[in-house]
């Protein structure tokens, strides 16, 4: 695995982890920033051929 797929794959995974705390805390508005975040990092990934698996919320 080259960098930036690493590199991209532990955003993805920090933002989700981030995400879940967000809603668990029901900070809905850190909750939408993470939710935009998680999606530009999935459109991201799909560009540059990234499989992500079954790790999004």
């Amino acid at each position: 695995m080259d960098a930036f797929t690493a590199g991209l794959l532990q955003r993805i995974k920090t933002t989700e982890s981030d995400l879940t705390k967000a809603r668990e805390t029901g900070d809905d508005f850190l909750a939408d920033v993470e939710q935009s975040e998680l999606e530009d990092l999935h459109r991201i990934a799909a560009e540059h051929g990234v499989h992500i698996g079954a790790t999004s919320v």
